[in-house]
């Protein structure tokens, strides 16, 4: 469904997303590196737990959430992404730890 309309330049980092490694290209976002994945859903709702992934790729809507690098919330569509990078899913509401 989601694929490159370009061959080339050839992926050239490795992410990774829940422990497995992607291969992207530089410039890519974590959503575009989710989607020609074929694994698009980034969280699940808090309420119901149905998956959530990429809609508007632009930063409007908050479904592409994912934790990065271990911070939460981070919009996918809006992050480069980068060599090394871990990126987890999220699942329900985001937890905070309370100051001590």
């Amino acid at each position: 469904m989601f694929r490159r309309l370009r061959t080339d330049p050839p992926p050239s980092l490795t992410i990774s997303v829940d422990g497995v490694p992607i291969a992207v290209r530089p410039g890519e976002t974590v959503a575009a590196a989710l989607l020609l994945a074929g694994q698009p859903a980034g969280r699940s709702t808090p309420v119901t737990g149905a998956a959530r992934g990429p809609y508007c790729m632009m930063g409007v809507c908050f479904d592409c959430l994912v934790e990065i690098d271990g911070v939460g919330n981070r919009q996918a569509c809006m992050i480069e992404a980068a060599e090394g990078m871990q990126v987890r899913r999220q699942g329900g509401a985001r937890r905070i730890d309370p100051l001590s």
